[in-house]
């Protein structure tokens, strides 16, 4: 499964997300179908789910409050683990991405 634009690009495979390029989308409405790939994901009950963010250069609030509602759903699901992959030559993944853990202390968090 793939969603691509010009600015972005975000696609699955195994138990992996990847996520590159801009993401500046207007509002959860139009984060709706990268969610139902993470929900998709999330549904099959993987030992972990890995999300990997290295490659994307800027996520605007509304991207970063769906990382946060998702990690939130993961966190209900007992079974399943949470990794998250950063960079730190990407100035806002240093910064924000530290907040899922507060949100969720299980999450594997590596920004390198």
């Amino acid at each position: 499964m793939e969603i691509k634009t010009k600015e972005y690009r975000v696609w699955r495979d195994e138990a992996t997300i990847h996520y590159e390029g801009t993401m500046r989308l207007s509002g959860t409405e139009a984060y709706a179908p990268i969610l139902e790939m993470m929900s998709g994901l999330l549904a099959t009950k993987p030992e972990t789910i890995v999300l990997d963010l290295t490659e994307l250069e800027f996520l605007n609030s509304s991207g970063i409050n769906l990382l946060a509602k998702f990690t939130i759903e993961v966190r209900k699901q007992t079974e399943v683990g949470l990794s998250v992959k950063g960079s730190k030559r990407i100035p806002w993944q240093s910064k924000s991405l530290p907040n899922l853990k507060k949100l969720y202390s299980a999450v594997e968090l590596s920004i390198y």
